[in-house]
């Protein structure tokens, strides 16, 4: 059985515009990018043209990876994020959000203190942010924002997964003990 290694295929992918490596490719990344678009609020059909977007970008681009700089993974992944950003950018931040919102209750929009409060909880919310380390920060964001799994983490910043679950678990309990009264 012959190992998977992606940073070769996407070599291949460079050097001879090789049609079974990007096939690989595209098969093993493909439901991947596409589970992580959803994961960020994408709908199923969406979140496929992302990811087939994402694999197309990394045919046209194969050339600029950089195995010194990034993992293969790392590296798509980076695109993958690259995509969703241009494309909410092309389409417009009101069109997305519109099109990801559900209609406002009636109640809600005649409700001016209960927008006030999601506002006051909001800005508690991102001032406490700020006041974690930068490193804790960093791995609350790719998880919670960007939606990548915690090995996705470790493997895109280079350090160990026990590491990430560790941060991610430090911030949420600072987060937690600075936030108690809004639970």
């Amino acid at each position: 059985m012959v190992e998977f290694d992606p940073a070769r295929l996407i070599t291949r992918i460079a050097a001879t515009q090789d049609r079974a490596a990007f096939a690989a490719m595209f098969e093993f990344y493909a439901p991947r990018v596409k589970a992580m678009m959803m994961r960020r609020g994408a709908s199923a059909d969406r979140a496929e043209d992302l990811a087939q977007e994402t694999l197309l970008r990394l045919w046209r681009k194969a050339g600029q990876f950089d195995p010194a700089r990034a993992s293969a993974s790392a590296w798509v992944y980076a695109i993958a994020r690259n995509v969703s950003v241009d494309i909410i950018r092309r389409e417009g931040r009101a069109a997305v959000w519109l099109e990801e919102q559900d209609e406002p209750d009636e109640e809600d929009l005649n409700e001016p203190e209960q927008h006030l409060l999601i506002a006051e909880r909001e800005g508690l919310v991102r001032s406490t942010m700020a006041t974690l380390p930068e490193e804790q920060i960093r791995v609350i964001r790719l998880s919670f924002f960007d939606g990548l799994a915690h090995s996705e983490i470790a493997e895109l910043l280079g350090i160990p997964l026990g590491t990430v679950k560790s941060r991610i678990r430090l911030a949420l309990q600072r987060l937690r003990d600075r936030l108690g009264e809004l639970q």
